[in-house]
């Protein structure tokens, strides 16, 4: 039932690839407010620019390494854009085609503060309604938030319908949505989003359509009763509540053994699906589409000193993430929450990897996860040219291309060091030769350093896991039998 696609009247489908039926035309709308808040980043970005030009000029061999991340900006690099007007229309642009509509006309409005009645003004509708019936749009989409009487009063104005940028992300979300856990937190995010925004639109809820901004919950008929859509969102709350259990048995079944999980965090199509197919060798969903991966994986993977770790790939995040899907997300981001080590990727060929890092870690934040060890991964190094790699190189992140694989030697001793939980230990054991299970164990399991025989017995000296380690205890040597080790 979720996530399904229907057929709104007078439109055509929306399937994008393979249907013969032409995808939604979309008008994008980009919207700059030039008030206090556009001129602080200004300001900000200045600063940035002055400090790099201070310590980039400054051949003062005492010079603070630390002043340029002082003003805000990373050392070893020229500082990096913030999000201009470009660059946020240019990622919407991307949304919009992970949604599987084609966009046929951009406008942008430049006003100091919104408007409270349609957000961009009276003269920008009248000149968006001309767009949209100029170009036959099937919908109008603002990358930007819009209230309830924002959203009312704009679809009045305008002869198609209108999605803000919370809807179009929910929309992908519902697109990409496969496990019922993930089907039913994208109808929770949706019929809570929805519910306030009722008013005025019982004719448009009522239509069972296919279009962008319709996927999800179009089938519980959302527009006669709001008591009707509170009661399925405590029905989805209970069934969410239902699978969360589930998880948390599977979850408390794998803490049962001491394997610790490792979770890949980054903004969305900075490449933690190709780099979690690199390491564990599994064949999850790549694609430069956003959001392609919702539903979380995790895969088992072996370190340099052989003790296994469990890999999570979850879903990327983005700038001005929804907090509903913050909200209704949670239990599939419980893997970030629980993960001993988070691997933050990032692209290193990004012009905006600053501005990403932040945005992630606002939502690492809104999960209490930004105390937990993380590594910065900055991958696409494939990408970047011999200079630019060099400008990397003195950094403290792990340089990878999860397309060709450099890199990942680096990045495994890397967790390996920074796993806390079942320490890795050195011991000295004696195994008589006809063990040949226990033999096979440390063969496995453990780091061989060398390995002697005297007579029936094998003497080993290895480093491993504690815990496998304690459980052959009765092999380990006593402190008077081994030569120069302390047990």
């Amino acid at each position: 039932m979720h996530g399904r696609r229907f057929q709104l009247p007078g439109n055509q489908a929306t399937e994008p690839h393979g249907t013969g039926v032409r995808p939604e035309r979309a008008v994008l709308v980009g919207v700059e407010f030039t008030g206090r808040s556009a001129k602080n980043r200004v300001g900000l970005a200045a600063a940035r620019l002055a400090a790099s030009r201070r310590v980039a000029e400054s051949e003062d061999s005492d010079a603070d390494p630390h002043a340029l991340e002082e003003e805000g900006a990373e050392p070893g690099l020229a500082p990096e854009a913030s999000f201009g007007t470009d660059e946020s229309l240019a990622e919407f642009r991307e949304l919009v085609g992970s949604a599987g509509a084609q966009v046929v006309a951009e406008l942008l409005q430049r006003r100091p503060r919104p408007d409270p009645a349609t957000l961009v003004g009276a003269g920008k509708v009248e000149e968006i309604a001309g767009v949209a019936a100029s170009t036959e749009a099937d919908l109008v989409l603002f990358d930007h938030d819009l209230s309830p009487t924002q959203l009312r009063n704009l679809e009045a104005a305008l002869p198609c319908r209108v999605l803000d940028r919370t809807q179009l992300i929910l929309d992908i979300f519902a697109r990409h949505a496969r496990t019922r856990e993930g089907q039913l937190q994208v109808e929770l995010a949706q019929l809570e989003y929805m519910l306030p925004r009722l008013t005025g639109r019982g004719k448009a809820m009522s239509q069972l359509g296919g279009g962008i901004g319709t996927r999800g919950p179009g089938e519980t008929q959302l527009e006669t009763d709001r008591r009707k859509i509170q009661r399925r969102i405590d029905q989805v709350k209970i069934d969410l509540e239902s699978v969360r259990r589930v998880r948390r048995q599977q979850r408390q079944r794998r803490e049962s053994t001491p394997v610790p999980t490792v979770a890949l965090v980054g903004y969305t199509n900075a490449g933690k699906s190709t780099l979690f197919n690199c390491l564990t060798g599994a064949h999850v969903l790549q694609s430069s589409r956003m959001f392609a991966t919702l539903d979380p994986k995790l895969r088992a993977v072996d370190l340099p000193s052989h003790r296994k770790v469990l890999l999570s790939d979850t879903v990327g995040f983005i700038r001005n993430l929804p907090h509903t899907l913050v909200t209704s997300f949670r239990a599939t981001l419980e893997e970030v929450e629980q993960a001993e080590v988070l691997l933050h990727v990032r692209d290193a060929a990004s012009s905006y990897g600053a501005e990403q890092k932040e945005q992630v870690e606002k939502v690492l934040g809104e999960l209490d996860a930004l105390k937990k060890p993380r590594i910065e991964v900055l991958n696409k190094i494939d990408l970047l040219t011999e200079h630019e790699r060099a400008g990397l190189a003195s950094r403290n992140e792990v340089l990878v291309s999860a397309r060709t694989g450099e890199g990942m030697d680096a990045l495994l001793t890397a967790i390996d060091e920074a796993l806390h939980s079942d320490p890795v230990i050195e011991a000295e054991l004696t195994v008589p030769q006809q063990e040949g299970a226990v033999l096979a164990a440390i063969e496995a399991g453990m780091v061989i350093h060398s390995r002697e025989y005297e007579g029936d017995l094998v003497r080993l000296s290895v480093s491993g896991p504690a815990s496998l380690i304690g459980r052959l205890r009765a092999y380990r040597l006593r402190p008077a039998e081994a030569v120069g080790e302390v047990d």
